[in-house]
């Protein structure tokens, strides 16, 4: 009897076990959604190339990537513009709770923007009627992306690699020879970086470091089948624009050229098609690809082409020496941080308005007129606010995400003290919060650091966010 006894319960637990691991089972499913803006819509992306669309270079995308493992969850989008705010996002994220009835809560959603530079800003910097409703289109059509992916779930499996691409990546921002650096836009004396500097003898050194990982994450059907491949790197944008002309950049061929490369292995063509899409990492201190690739001289659009199907040929080959993980378990957490801004003072606001009242005067930079108009958006700014930061662990792999565009010091820390080995973080993620220099970079200088709409939060938030996000890392390795 005791033997008996012994026996059925060994078997009831092997039972509950299986049963249990049944209803953890790793699911995934993957979709993309055309977001390309209609002509007329602004696109102010394209640095000195502002204006309304006028045509279509290459399509805007949304890519979605949902996973689930019956207990949790989480939805993955990148977004091909230049930033999208925090208003848009979160009403994408009310759709996609009340559309999937909460089964995939807004806690559990990244949403990011890749930062080409030639798409729109969905910031509420372009003021026409038409640019109102392409932000509310972009929100539904975000959300229909995830909702479609949601509905694709199949039994799957994920694994992860990466590649250092030193000879793509370069820091932008250089310490220059003491006094060698004019007067900043405020007229302030004494900066020791110059960004996009161009050859100089007062360069001393690059500012500060890069990171050069190419991260990849694989993820198949439980037979092997293709359903998507992330890709997460840290180069600011290729550019080579036109004036007006809307691309995806080179995350968008990277996508694309994933998604030409895996085609063939499907093995059941009856199947949704493979997903590429691409992640921005840590480039707020990074410049773009190098111009020419040896004896060849980029056109407009030819670069983002070159490199984006260069790095879409890595990643194919990396995964192909890839182990793969079955049943990973899935958490996510979700935190707001309240930072300061950095609000103009009285002195700042009265040389605004003397900027602006004398059109005609000498200013002490060509961009005070610019810094004047800043200060008084910023003026009207709340002295705090409140941002978004997720972190994801599938498995052995973590994800951490913030909405600003994070200088790779922060990135590069935030891998050294994260307790899981395979760690990226995605940036623009759920909102837009400006550069993120370190405080150090702060005192260097440089237009990342002036106060604007591109740069508000307090000098401090770098080292705050990086805290915050680290502890959440360990959080989820409990």
């Amino acid at each position: 009897m005791r033997v008996s006894i012994a026996f059925s319960f060994l078997l009831y637990v092997s039972l509950g076990w299986s049963a249990s691991n049944a209803c953890a089972e790793f699911r995934a499913g993957a979709a993309k959604l055309d977001i390309t803006p209609a002509h007329g819509v602004s696109l102010d992306g394209s640095i000195s190339k502002n204006g309304p669309v006028t045509s279509v270079h290459d399509p805007l995308h949304a890519r979605a990537l949902v996973l689930d493992n019956d207990s949790t969850r989480i939805a993955i989008v990148t977004c091909d513009l230049c930033m999208v705010g925090r208003d848009v996002f979160d009403k994408a994220k009310q759709l996609i709770e009340q559309e999937t009835a909460s089964k995939i809560p807004a806690t559990h959603i990244l949403l990011a923007a890749t930062h080409t530079h030639a798409a729109p800003r969905a910031i509420h910097i372009g003021k026409e009627p038409i640019d109102d409703q392409y932000h509310r289109l972009l929100a539904e059509k975000i959300a229909s992306a995830v909702i479609k992916a949601n509905s694709r779930l199949v039994p799957a499996r994920i694994g992860y690699t990466c590649f250092n691409k030193p000879n793509l990546i370069a820091c932008r921002r250089f310490l220059c020879k003491p006094g060698s650096v004019s007067p900043n836009p405020f007229g302030e004396t004494g900066e020791r970086v110059k960004s996009v500097a161009g050859k100089s003898s007062a360069i001393i050194k690059p500012a500060g470091p890069v990171d050069p990982q190419f991260s990849v994450l694989s993820v198949q059907t439980s037979k092997g089948q293709p359903i998507c491949v992330l890709g997460n790197f840290s180069v600011h944008y290729c550019g080579g624009y036109r004036r007006g002309t809307v691309s995806a950049d080179y995350f968008g061929y990277f996508s694309e050229a994933i998604e030409t490369a895996l085609r063939s292995e499907q093995i059941d063509s009856s199947s949704p098609p493979v997903l590429g899409m691409m992640s921005n990492g840590t480039s707020g201190n990074t410049g773009a690809f190098p111009r020419s690739a040896g004896q060849k001289k980029f056109s407009a659009f030819e670069g983002m082409v070159f490199y984006g199907r260069m790095l879409a040929s890595d990643a194919v080959k990396a995964i192909g020496q890839l182990s793969y993980q079955q049943n990973p378990p899935i958490k996510m957490i979700e935190r707001e941080l309240c930072l300061k801004v950095r609000r103009p003072d009285a002195k700042r606001l009265a040389w605004a308005e003397q900027i602006l009242s004398s059109p005609r005067s000498k200013w002490p930079h060509r961009w005070s007129k610019i810094y004047a108009e800043e200060a008084r958006h910023l003026a009207g700014y709340p002295e705090t606010v409140s941002i978004i930061l997720q972190v994801i662990r599938i498995g052995d792999i973590a994800i951490a995400s913030c909405p600003c565009e994070v200088f790779a010091e922060t990135g590069l820390e935030i891998k050294k003290q994260s307790p899981f080995k395979k760690t990226f973080t995605i940036e623009l993620a759920n909102g837009y919060g400006g550069y993120l220099p370190p405080r150090e970079q702060h005192e260097l200088g440089g237009y990342e650091t002036w106060p604007a709409r591109s740069s508000f939060l307090e000098v401090d938030a770098a080292r705050k966010i990086r805290s915050e996000l680290v502890s959440m890392l360990h959080e989820l390795a409990k």
